[in-house]
């Protein structure tokens, strides 16, 4: 009797669009994959020059969770290696829980590869760090709610918003009208800093600033209704503070502080 063989699935991370933000690791496991099953709609064509010739290429958006559970029953039976490519990172409405537990249930080997998340890649498109010291020190990643997706109870973006801090919302540029009015609810003032994104990293990138006052009709001016982040917050126009990490009155297992500095930081009530 022949012994039963099992595969692997690999969920792999491809970032936000752009072929070249792949790590190395997802670019091995898509050369080791004997199936590649990818997001062609959200993910550039030249991820695919890391598959080998006689990879299976499948196309995730043509296919519906059973479509591929069925690759996944024939990786066991013949012990294949898959690589499920998700844009961005497979942590962030990638879909990739249900897939997970099927796979464990099938007694698949999983691994998951993360990737860069589209609201990274936008503060480096808008070169912006989004946790500025004495503005903001959280990012909150969310959508607006009414959806294909039911939002749970108590994570409306206006609840979100009384925080005060930065806010990615993915999802959510079909109703920038609702966005806006609940940015605003929240307690966020109209002149809040915005950058909008569409296909970020792609050919196509368009990227705006804007306000929360000016969002919807920026929205409406580009005729944005997918593929689009917003990047909300103070943080997006703070300047003139300063992070305590590289403060010379701040000290580390690899460096000393100098003692007048560090009595400069314990005057202002730091914690150096």
């Amino acid at each position: 009797m022949a012994a039963e063989t099992t595969g692997k699935v690999t969920f792999v991370g491809a970032g936000p669009g752009a072929a070249d933000l792949l790590t190395f690791r997802a670019a091995r496991a898509i050369a080791e994959a004997d199936v590649v099953i990818w997001a062609a709609s959200l993910v550039q064509e030249e991820v695919l020059e890391h598959a080998r010739d006689d990879a299976e290429i499948l196309d995730s958006a043509t296919m519906s969770l059973e479509d591929v559970l069925v690759v996944y029953e024939r990786a066991v039976r013949h012990g294949l290696r898959v690589a499920r490519v998700h844009s961005g990172d497979p942590a962030l409405w990638g879909g990739t829980q249900e897939q997970l537990d099927r796979c464990v249930e099938l007694g698949l080997e999983v691994e998951i590869v993360p990737g860069v998340s589209a609201f990274s890649a936008v503060a480096a498109i808008a070169q912006r760090e989004l946790t500025i010291p004495e503005v903001a020190q959280s990012v909150i990643l969310t959508r607006l709610g009414g959806g294909k997706t039911p939002m749970p109870p108590g994570e409306e973006v206006r609840e979100f918003a009384r925080h005060g801090t930065t806010m990615a919302l993915f999802l959510s540029a079909a109703r920038s009208g609702q966005l806006a009015e609940e940015l605003l609810e929240g307690g966020y003032p109209a002149d809040t800093p915005v950058v909008i994104a569409y296909q970020a990293t792609w050919p196509e990138e368009l990227v705006r600033r804007c306000t929360i006052g000016t969002l919807e009709a920026t929205v409406k001016e580009h005729k944005l209704w997918k593929h689009t982040l917003f990047l909300v917050g103070p943080a997006l126009s703070a300047s003139g503070t300063r992070s305590h990490l590289y403060h010379p009155g701040h000290f580390h297992g690899f460096r000393r502080a100098d003692p007048a500095s560090r009595r400069a930081l314990r005057e202002q009530g730091a914690q150096p």
